[in-house]
């Protein structure tokens, strides 16, 4: 009997030789015609056969092949594909098997590579890494079969075609409308914020948020490892994005590199997307030189250990002293918003934190603003903001402490 890539390999020389300018309508159309005729597959069920008919279809006109069908499911966030057979999804927060495979080690290698062709990376054995993004902002991360032992492993983090808003975050119940506007004046203001968080716990949904109550008068730099920010009220904007090296080696551009030069583009903000290693060091220097209401984020699994692993990242960049890289962060970093993602796969605001000084020991003084909790979730503890000079300078109604906002 005919397997699938025998199939697949027949129809694509007929559709080539037959069918130039055809739409997908007849294109698919013509697959489900010549599957049906197969005498081959005549002992087949409806259902195999249909199920045929759309992978013969997406294998043929898709770049992403079977997995196509999941990316435009408006209610799956996440595509994880584990080898050849085992394809997962994120589905309103929980994850669930989908019955679909690729045909062959082969397949899923082609659609991993050109995932990565579109944004001019590679991924191959000498280069077995990549991290891209599809055409419709979606993130990518996928790793090659000769480091990945059960066969290639690649991760795709869906980003909604209309990003969210502070009210949508509210209706969600991510964070309380007391909350939101706090943080909104805080951007505002031109505060430092810091969002910490899990994986998939919604940092960059969150940054996005915020990243609308900038002034639109105001020119802001965002700098991303893949870009994913989907800043909408920025008028005066300029987004770069890190370039890995090609096969010789050659043309990559860190991070830090984009930091450094965005310092001598007039900008009023910058934006990190995510910082992860020594790149943390120029970030806090672009926020200790006068650009005021600059916004980056990090893993971490509270406010405490996120400061922490800044400490770390910075002292991969440099050997200086604990407290003189602390005294950095504190200059640096004026407010933490900490997000984490509960059992039930929401995503919640867990701390916003004022990073209020350091103690005669260099160690950091922590001022909670708003903290959640199970019983009674997120909550004013009551704390005024202590650093409110930004505040002050900017005339922004601040009311004077956390219970009247």
């Amino acid at each position: 009997m005919m397997n699938t890539k025998e199939i697949i390999k027949r129809l694509r020389e007929e559709i080539s030789q037959t069918m130039e300018g055809a739409d997908d309508a007849q294109i698919y159309e013509y697959i489900e015609e010549k599957i049906l005729g197969m005498e081959e597959l005549s002992e087949k069920s409806a259902e195999e056969c249909s199920y045929l008919v759309q992978y013969v279809f997406h294998a043929l006109r898709s770049d992403l092949s079977i997995l196509q069908p999941y990316l435009e499911d408006e209610e799956v966030a996440e595509i994880m594909v584990n080898g050849r057979e085992k394809i997962f999804v994120e589905r309103k927060g929980k994850l669930q098997r989908v019955p679909i495979a690729f045909e062959d080690l082969e397949e899923l290698e082609e659609v991993v590579r050109r995932a990565a062709a579109r944004v001019h990376k590679e991924i191959n054995e000498l280069h077995p890494i990549v991290d891209a993004r599809l055409p419709d902002g979606s993130r990518v991360n996928a790793v090659y079969g000769n480091i990945a032992l059960g066969g290639p492993v690649m991760t795709i983090r869906k980003f909604p075609e209309m990003g969210f808003s502070m009210q949508d975050l509210i209706r969600f119940g991510t964070l309380s409308e007391a909350c939101a506007r706090f943080l909104e004046q805080l951007v505002r203001a031109g505060y430092n914020l810091f969002v910490s968080g899990g994986t998939s716990s919604g940092k960059t949904t969150f940054l996005n948020v915020l990243s609308d109550a900038i002034p639109p008068a105001e020119r802001v730099v965002v700098i991303e490892d893949a870009a994913e920010l989907q800043l909408r009220n920025v008028e005066n904007l300029v987004r770069m994005e890190c370039r890995s090296a090609n096969g010789e080696g050659m043309g990559r551009v860190t991070m830090a590199q984009l930091i450094r030069t965005a310092l001598r583009m007039r900008p009023d903000r910058i934006i990190v997307g995510e910082v992860r290693g020594a790149e943390v060091m120029d970030m806090i220097h672009a926020m200790n030189t006068g650009h005021d209401g600059s916004l980056s984020t990090g893993h971490g699994n509270s406010v405490r250990a996120m400061f922490r692993r800044l400490e770390s990242m910075y002292l991969q960049a440099a050997s200086y002293p604990a407290e003189a890289i602390r005294s950095q962060i504190f200059e640096a970093v004026d407010i933490f918003v900490h997000l984490g993602r509960m059992p039930d796969g929401s995503r919640r605001l867990i701390a916003v934190t004022e990073l209020a000084g350091l103690d005669e020991r260099g160690e950091p003084l922590f001022n909670p603003l708003f903290d959640y909790s199970a019983e009674s979730g997120l909550q004013a503890t009551g704390n005024t903001l202590k650093r409110q000079e930004k505040i002050k300078w900017r005339g922004t109604d601040y009311g004077g402490g956390l219970q009247q906002i």
